[in-house]
C-alpha cells in the first residue's frame, strides 16, 4: 500500500500567477522558506539552506522531474533520517526519497493547488512513522505560505 499526503488548496490567483509562485526559485525561496542555489532545471538537482524557523542547519535538495508549465511541478526529494541538530548530516547519498507533486487546475476564480507527496513506502517502518505526519503537517503549513504569498503578490 502506498504511504501518501495530498492537500489541496483553492487560490484567488490565475493559474499562471501560481505556476510563477512554484517554479521561480526566488519566489518559491520566499514562500517556502529555502534560499535556493539556482533556479529550477528539469533533470537537474536544485540545492539551498532551509530558512524555515528550527530548520536552519538542513540543507534543501530536489531532483527536478517534471515542468509542465501551468499544469505540473514535480521534484524528489530525500529523506535523512534525522532531521535533529545533533543527529542530522547532510549528506543525502543513499537517502530514500519522496515524490512531491504540484498540480493545478483553473477553477471559477482562481486555481486549485493540489500538493501529493508520495513514496513514503521507501522509508523503513520507523522513519516511516516520523516523516509522514511531519511532512503532512508542514504541507499544511506550506499550503497557507502559498495561499498567503499569492494573494500578496497577485
Amino acid at each position: 500500500m502506498e504511504a501518501r499526503i495530498e492537500r489541496s488548496v483553492e487560490l484567488r490567483a490565475p493559474v499562471a500567477r501560481v505556476w510563477r509562485a512554484l517554479t521561480d526559485h526566488r519566489e518559491f525561496g520566499t514562500w517556502f522558506r529555502v534560499q535556493l542555489e539556482g533556479p529550477f532545471v528539469l533533470g537537474e538537482v536544485t540545492r539551498g539552506a532551509i530558512t524555515y524557523p528550527g530548520c536552519e542547519h538542513m540543507r534543501f535538495e530536489a531532483r527536478i522531474e517534471r515542468m509542465e508549465p501551468e499544469r505540473l511541478f514535480a521534484f524528489s526529494w530525500p529523506h535523512p533520517r534525522h532531521i535533529d541538530k545533533e543527529r542530522y548530516s547532510s549528506d543525502y547519498s543513499g537517502a530514500p526519497t519522496t515524490r512531491v507533486e504540484f498540480r493545478l487546475e483553473e477553477i471559477a476564480g482562481g486555481t486549485r493547488l493540489t500538493v501529493t507527496e508520495s513514496g513514503f513506502e521507501k522509508l523503513s517502518p520507523e522513519h516511516r512513522a516520523d516523516a509522514l505526519p511531519r511532512n503532512s503537517d508542514g504541507w499544511r503549513i506550506q499550503m497557507q505560505n502559498i495561499e498567503r504569498h499569492v494573494a500578496a503578490r497577485s
